[in-house]
């Protein structure tokens, strides 16, 4: 008989909860088997498909594009023009098409999360994208090794159209900004702590006036 695990020891065994499994069950993203009583289970050769321990050549082709706002509309419907023309020329057959409006640093794009999910699943066989910071902006080689682990193979077409200088700027001044806030807010800290140390007052940013209470 097929080894079988119950909804909260295949949740131990992949790192997920219940509630998890629940939602993806629901959502036909990972439907469980039920028993004769209706009670959930998940089966040993979806936990090795899980993982992308079974070698295989069914799963899903995704092909994915990305700009990075509204105003792109036209650039999002020329990169998937490409792609299209692309699998085409090379005998691929998309099963989906997914696409983002968003940014690269932006990891809780919608379809960015789909993708992820479902790669993760081990229902995804490739993924095919115009170039690399169109999946993501930083951190592609750790993307491209968790594909890897779960079976799924990254084609990138490489057309460096697709990755409009703008977008970087932006990206950049994006990543500066917030690294300038947080050390600003590191300074400020630091000086409180130095004031309260030395027993002095220290002004805020508002001119406000805070006392360090002296000791008697």
């Amino acid at each position: 008989m097929e080894h079988t695990y119950s909804p909260k020891q295949f949740g131990q065994l992949i790192g997920k909860s219940v509630n998890t499994l629940q939602k993806w069950d629901r959502k036909g993203i990972l439907p469980a088997f039920r028993s004769p009583t209706n009670r959930r289970y998940y089966t040993h050769e979806q936990y090795l498909a899980y993982r992308g321990l079974i070698s295989s050549e069914q799963g899903l082709v995704i092909a994915y594009a990305r700009v990075s706002s509204p105003g792109q509309k036209k650039d999002l419907a020329l990169q998937k023009e490409a792609l299209r023309a692309y699998c085409q020329e090379h005998a691929i057959k998309v099963d989906q098409w997914v696409e983002d409006i968003g940014s690269a640093l932006n990891y809780k794009r919608k379809g960015f999360h789909q993708v992820i999910e479902q790669i993760e699943l081990g229902l995804v066989k490739r993924v095919v994208i115009g170039f690399q910071d169109r999946f993501v902006r930083f951190g592609y080689d750790w993307f491209e090794q968790f594909c890897e682990r779960h079976g799924t193979e990254i084609t990138v077409i490489h057309d460096e159209t697709f990755s409009p200088e703008e977008e970087l700027v932006r990206d950049l001044m994006a990543i500066v900004t917030v690294f300038s806030a947080r050390l600003h807010g590191l300074r400020s800290q630091k000086n409180l702590i130095r004031a309260a140390a030395l027993g002095k007052d220290i002004t805020d940013d508002q001119g406000t006036q805070d006392q360090t209470p002296s000791h008697t």
